[in-house]
């Protein structure tokens, strides 16, 4: 079986509710702690940097884009742009940023992007 068809076999084992992606794993970790880690690992960044960073209930236009059921969206103004993730309203409080009304505009920045805007923080640093 190739990637493709094992994705697939997934997705559809997904969608027929007989699969928790949430509980597969690589044989170290589950998605779910995956998650989890780059759910802790985002909000001591954002609370390291709080002149930075923000969250909202809200994104920009709440209209055509509205909010996922139950979660919220945090982020964090790098040198080479906004860095986003969205986190289930059960970790709203951990994050101790500002509060905006609605999350800034989206400008289609893509999963690599939001690493190489994170990184230039790290650059910023040196």
């Amino acid at each position: 079986m190739n990637i493709q068809e094992l994705n697939a076999f997934i997705q559809k084992e997904k969608e027929e509710h007989q699969l928790s992606l949430k509980e597969l794993s690589d044989g170290h970790h589950t998605f779910e702690e995956l998650y989890r880690h780059r759910m802790v690992l985002f909000c001591a960044l954002c609370n390291t940097y709080p002149e930075l960073s923000w969250k909202s209930k809200k994104h920009f236009d709440e209209i055509h884009d509205p909010m996922f059921p139950g979660d919220f969206i945090a982020g964090i103004n790098t040198p080479e742009g906004v860095a986003t993730y969205h986190f289930k309203m059960a970790y709203w409080d951990l994050f101790q940023v500002p509060v905006m009304e609605h999350a800034p505009y989206y400008d289609h920045y893509t999963s690599e992007m939001v690493l190489e805007r994170v990184s230039s923080l790290v650059k910023q640093k040196k």
